[in-house]
């Protein structure tokens, strides 16, 4: 976008985030932006290249709903990135606008209905009462992440994908290279050819497979031709990525129920307000560093008061959308008591995460076993010592240390 795309006067250009917010902070650049305006301009983080941010509830909505704001047309362009070490390839589904969009989200869509999810939560709850006994017999002082909130995840994302348990570690390694900046883009390109690598040959052998998994129905798909074994691949590495994203929000909400023990306290007194504490939980803890992939707009729209053309790269914050306080009165406070909850912490419109129900079921799952098998369970160093992770797109403590 340059100058002279605008006729109207623009707003100033202003940074767009924070490296690194502690703990569970709210971004403060971000909380600025949104105080002066719901509609701004900023920067990338490099200082390349110029983009709208749009933080309320109202204006997000219909920057993802609306076909006239593309995701595929930004490849096109300079714009923008969603942080300094994101490259996103242009076959990507986040960047696919519908029909092909919706063409590629369909083949795996059984996986991820209520009874996709369903079929895995006895498998997911059997799997979790290990780990669970496992960190009950080793004893105190422990480290949460490393004892549950990390291997629960994988395990449970590999058993919806159809990843053999041998292959597991592996599927994990790769992924944590992927998400992770400070190994380096070589790193991260090499893992993302090695797990695409794999998943090209797990969904080629399942092209005449009948079975529920990710893997086989992305190969049935295949094999019908409906879609590319291509597309089918990066389609499963995006799923099996951000299944793991789960860590980091289990990190995030139990170093949240740990550092305020009302809020444990409530829930094991009240067990039946636990899903409801999910969703609260999901539209307060900030998830990410920075925005996500930009949209381009391909006709002038006015949004929130602001005329953008033709061309204009467009971010949305849906962190700052689940504190706008015309959506959720005192929209700072934890409240287990609020609907409803219109959050969209998974995302809106057609690029909506599809993976929301598992992660709410896995959230659940850890609550009930967390609360109600350790209910001494309690941070073993002060709040202020326990590390997050730096320079990483999805927020979450490196460790959680405890003990009971």
């Amino acid at each position: 976008m340059t100058e002279e795309t605008l006729t109207e006067t623009l707003p100033p250009v202003r940074r767009r985030s924070t490296p690194d917010p502690a703990g569970v902070d709210f971004d403060p650049v971000l909380a600025g932006l949104m105080a002066k305006s719901p509609v701004t301009r900023v920067e990338s983080p490099d200082g390349e290249g110029r983009a709208w941010l749009v933080t309320r509830m109202d204006d997000v909505r219909t920057v993802t709903d609306d076909p006239r704001f593309s995701r595929a047309a930004a490849m096109d362009r300079q714009v923008t990135g969603p942080a300094p070490h994101s490259a996103p390839t242009r076959d990507a589904v986040g960047l696919l606008d519908p029909p092909d969009h919706t063409r590629l989200r369909r083949s795996v869509a059984p996986a991820f209905t209520a009874h996709g999810v369903e079929r895995v939560r006895e498998s997911s709850r059997r799997m979790l009462d290990e780990l669970v006994g496992d960190l009950l017999r080793g004893g105190p002082p422990a480290d949460l992440t490393r004892a549950v909130l990390s291997p629960f995840p994988i395990a449970v994302i590999c058993e919806l994908m159809g990843v053999p348990p041998a292959d597991r570690h592996g599927v994990h390694a790769w992924t944590r290279l992927i998400l992770s900046s400070p190994h380096g883009a070589d790193a991260r390109e090499q893992a993302g050819e090695e797990m695409g690598a794999y998943f090209a040959e797990l969904i080629d052998a399942r092209v005449e497979s009948t079975g529920e998994d990710v893997a086989s129905l992305l190969g049935a798909a295949v094999g019908r031709r409906e879609i590319t074994l291509r597309e089918a691949v990066g389609l499963a590495v995006l799923l099996q990525t951000g299944g793991e994203a789960v860590t980091h929000l289990g990190g995030q909400m139990f170093y949240v129920l740990l550092t305020r023990p009302e809020l444990a306290e409530r829930l094991r007194r009240e067990p039946g307000i636990r899903p409801r504490a999910v969703d609260e939980l999901l539209r307060w803890i900030p998830h990410h560093n920075a925005v996500g992939l930009s949209r381009t707009a391909l006709e002038d729209v006015e949004v929130g008061g602001v005329r953008m053309r033709a061309g204009d790269a467009v971010h949305v914050s849906y962190l700052a959308a689940n504190r706008d306080p015309d959506v959720f009165p005192d929209p700072e406070s934890i409240d287990f008591s609020r609907s409803p909850n219109p959050h969209v912490a998974f995302g809106s419109g057609p690029h909506r995460c599809p993976g929301g129900r598992l992660a709410r079921l896995e959230s659940e799952l850890l609550l009930d076993a967390l609360l109600d098998r350790v209910p001494g369970l309690r941070l073993a160093v002060p709040a202020d010592q326990v590390p997050f992770r730096k320079g990483a797109s999805v927020r979450g403590p490196e460790a959680l240390p405890v003990t009971w």
